[in-house]
């Protein structure tokens, strides 16, 4: 492929930029609505400091598999009133150790991610904006991953649902 593929997705919450933040850098409150919709939290620890990292492992819905994942964390800047928040983490997939390993069904999807969360503040909200590209990927990896790109747009809207039930959850409190 001559043009790496990229993974983006815009979602708008109604909630503070501080609030969404919280959310994405909180183990307390990330625990409650990170992975995909039906899995079940196993166990987690953050880092959060460049270089350190979000170890999480989930089991699947029926208790046929546990996938464990990572974040290695490359740029932490907390939002302000005038500008936004920005998170910019590798992702890959991982024994429970936090060694990287192939994708649990795909062993052609690229071992890590580039990903990039930002926290715009808008009108009394906050605008999640999610980018992603395979890192230091071969020519396959970066067809599986974009071959893939509907798949991870249906999965992170399930997970961004459940961040949207979580924030109604927090501020109703």
């Amino acid at each position: 492929m001559t043009d790496t593929p990229e993974f983006s997705l815009s979602r708008r919450f109604a909630a503070t930029p501080c609030l969404l933040w919280s959310a994405y850098t909180e183990p307390e409150r990330l625990r409650l609505w990170w992975g995909p919709k039906g899995f079940t939290w196993v166990r987690g620890s953050l880092d959060l400091r460049p270089g350190g990292a979000f170890l999480y492992g989930m089991t699947a819905p029926g208790g046929d598999f546990t996938m464990w994942g990572k974040w290695t964390f490359r740029e932490i800047i907390a939002p302000t009133p005038s500008s936004p928040g920005v998170l910019s983490f590798v992702v890959s997939f991982t024994d429970p150790d936090g060694t990287p390993i192939r994708h649990p069904m795909s062993p052609t999807w690229p071992l890590e991610l580039l990903s990039t969360v930002s926290f715009v503040a808008d009108n009394g909200a906050t605008r999640l904006d999610n980018t992603a590209v395979p890192v230091n990927a071969t020519a396959e990896e970066e067809a599986t991953f974009a071959a893939g790109l509907e798949g991870m747009r249906q999965g992170w809207g399930g997970t961004l649902d459940q961040l949207d039930d979580y924030l109604a959850r927090a501020q109703a409190a």
